[in-house]
């Protein structure tokens, strides 16, 4: 081979690494704007049980993150809503996609679960419609109208972008807060359910449960000044609700005493899989206890946010990884039968939404839909995205198969399936399983773990 020759081959295997380092974001960095929005609907809108009177003194938010530098940004974002369903979580991501300028599949929208805040479901709402019962769901116009100004303050937000030259992970323990809500009898069967407000002191006192106690905190900085902070914490995020006045709850009290003291950054807060697990064990429902268990949370991100652990960071550093799956639909779903239920309520009852919600998850599953499991990297941190309302033994699961990465896991995304809970729990009973609170079939923990598995491979 000539000299010449060989010369113009290590120029086109320069030029071609040039391309794929630029391509990957090798060297590249990596960059972090913020978008948040209010996302509380207008007085006499529907909240998820009752209409609304009143706004709170603190608003719901829709808030999150984009990072680019790599090939295509990727967007994360919270909504102080009690859920995103079907169509309009579709909806959601589809809109932040576009105005961030990557892939839905790269956009990871959850709620928090709050209980007085809206519930958006474009794919039952449709249902309900086209036989002429609204039922208790958020007003399409109005989801459109939140979806269009997240988008408007995200791209607002891209031209501000910063770059982040450090990123860090924390940990720290949530002192009593949640406990299980599935308390069990000597056959190993729920017997009781402690709810958000236990009054029982019987209850109260019985142990705290299978939980995560552990909040999560990711930090990025420019230099040493913090641009974002992330917190992810496993519990339903109740203290007391159907009270008709829009709010956040102790979650969004917690956020923004950690914003206040964490100046010139956002605060994006994300609930963990916390769907059985509640704060029933220290709260009686006394109105008085939202402020306490606020308090408990913040004090456990703040000691998770003085323990981080920095680290150097570029675009190159950044993964997203997709897992599609397709969770099994409940057995007793049954399209004919779900019609029947809706066409014979009156539009006002208040199961007659969880009828139409049921068939929307049922037509998608028919329809051979996959729900997209995501999970960030970045470093050693991994961030996992999952669907509906997951159980605790989930998110220690991930933690379990990979103890030498940092875990953190975001439930309450596509809250089309509703709960999801293990294998046994279906057979042990309880509100959590039950057939009009969860709408996948027990086979769904293989599912969802193998993808789990896959999404934390190296």
């Amino acid at each position: 081979m000539s000299t010449s020759f060989r010369r113009l081959g290590l120029m086109l295997l320069f030029v071609s690494g040039v391309f794929i380092t630029t391509v990957n974001g090798q060297g590249a960095p990596l960059k972090l704007s913020t978008f948040d929005t209010d996302a509380t609907p207008a007085r006499g809108s529907q909240l998820a049980y009752d209409p609304m009177r009143e706004a709170g003194e603190l608003s719901l938010r829709c808030r999150g993150i984009v990072l680019s530098g790599m090939e295509k940004p990727v967007v994360l974002c919270a909504v102080d809503w009690i859920g995103i369903a079907n169509g309009a979580h579709t909806a959601f991501c589809e809109g932040l996609a576009e105005a961030a300028g990557t892939t839905p599949e790269r956009v990871a929208v959850h709620c928090l679960h709050q209980h007085d805040a809206p519930l958006a479901d474009f794919t039952a709402g449709e249902i309900l419609r086209s036989k002429g019962k609204e039922g208790k769901i958020a007003d399409v116009l109005f989801v459109r109208d939140v979806i269009g100004r997240a988008a408007k303050s995200l791209r607002d937000g891209l031209a501000q972008a910063q770059v982040v030259t450090q990123a860090g992970y924390g940990a720290a323990e949530v002192k009593e807060v949640a406990s299980s809500r599935r308390v069990y009898g000597p056959d190993g069967k729920v017997r009781a359910f402690r709810s958000t407000a236990t009054k029982d002191a019987a209850l109260r006192a019985e142990p705290v449960g299978v939980i995560d106690a552990a909040a999560s905190v990711i930090g990025f900085w420019h230099d040493d000044q913090p641009l974002a902070v992330l917190s992810y914490y496993a519990t339903h995020p109740q203290s007391y609700y159907r009270t008709g006045v829009a709010n956040p709850d102790f979650p969004g009290i917690a956020r923004f005493l950690r914003e206040k003291s964490v100046p010139v950054s956002l605060h994006v807060h994300f609930t963990g899989a916390g769907g059985n697990i509640g704060a029933g064990k220290y709260n009686d429902g006394n109105p008085a206890n939202r402020a306490v268990l606020a308090g408990r949370l913040a004090d456990g991100l703040e000691r998770a946010w003085k323990g981080v652990e920095k680290f150097p960071v570029t675009a190159a550093d950044v993964t997203w990884k997709v897992e599609p799956v397709a969770l099994p639909p409940a057995p007793h779903l049954n399209e004919a039968k779900l019609l029947e239920e809706i066409e014979g309520k009156d539009p006002r009852a208040g199961d007659i939404l969880g009828s139409a919600m049921q068939l929307a998850w049922l037509r998608r599953c028919n329809a051979g839909d996959k729900i997209p499991l995501t999970c960030l990297g970045l470093g050693k941190v991994r961030v996992l995205h999952m669907p509906g309302e997951l159980f605790v033994e989930y998110q220690l699961a991930a933690k379990k198969m990979r103890p030498d990465l940092k875990i953190a896991m975001a439930a309450y995304g596509d809250y089309g399936p509703a709960y999801i809970g293990t294998e046994v729990s279906y057979a042990e009973g309880g509100y959590e399983t039950r057939p009009t609170s969860s709408f996948v079939a027990p086979k769904v923990e293989a599912v969802i773990t193998e993808g789990i598995r896959n999404l934390l491979q190296d």
